[in-house]
Formats: C-alpha cells, structure tokens, sequence
C-alpha cells in the first residue's frame, strides 16, 4: 500500500506542476499577445538577451534547443518567424557550417526590454506561494 500511496503522491505533484504551467504560459501568451509575441517567443528573446547581452553578441541555435521546450524544428520555425518579424537574425557558423548563429536586433532588444517587465509579472501572480 504505501508504494501506491508515494505513486500517487508523485502524480498528483506532477500533474500540479504541470497545471501550474500551463496556466502561467496561458497567462504569459494573453499579456504578450498585444505585443505580437507568445511564451515561447519571449522565452527564445529572453535567453538570447541574457546570453548575448551586447549588440551584435551572437548565440548559437543548437545551445537554446536544451533551454526552451520545443524540438528543434519548432524552433527553427520560430527563430524563422522571430527574423521574418525583424527582433532576430541568422548566420551561418563558419567554423561548423551545419551550425547556425542568431542574435537579436535592436527592434528584438527594444521589443525584450518592452515586455519583460509583464512577463516577469505573470510570472510573480503565477508562482509566488
């Protein structure tokens, strides 16, 4: 019985944890959405702003793939949409040129620094307690 009794406790935390995301990722794509952007697209702006602070500082594709929960082709197809809107840019790695490197725009820096802040509200109104 109580190897039932963990097994459920765990389900029961994990189906927690997962409302909990998905409810703040709703929440995080009805504030962002005024500003033409979604969850995943901010998280892609924001782990490109953290890792390349300086304009012109480039990140390579394959380094977001383990950070933001989308396959890689999901998010090549975003990054595609992120340049196509103008907030990023691609290149190619010259040392690897199966590799791909992309980095944010002045319009991606200015659009990031715009929305952080409801993002980062949500985020609070969702988590804290």
């Amino acid at each position: 019985m109580a190897v039932n009794t963990v097994s459920t406790g765990l389900e029961e935390r994990w189906r927690d944890i997962l409302a909990v995301h998905a409810r703040t990722m709703c929440e995080i794509d009805r504030v962002l959405h005024p500003h033409g952007l979604g969850a995943s697209d901010f998280e892609v702006l924001d782990i490109l702003a953290t890792e390349s602070p300086r304009e012109g500082d480039q990140c390579r594709v394959q380094n977001l793939v383990g950070r933001v929960h989308l396959s890689q082709s999901a998010l090549s197809r975003l990054i595609g949409r992120l340049e196509k809107d103008g907030l990023v840019e691609r290149s190619m790695c010259v040392e690897d040129r199966r590799g791909v490197w992309v980095s944010l725009t002045r319009k991606g820096r200015d659009l990031h620094s715009e929305v952080l802040p409801l993002q980062r509200e949500v985020l609070a109104k969702m988590l804290d307690g």
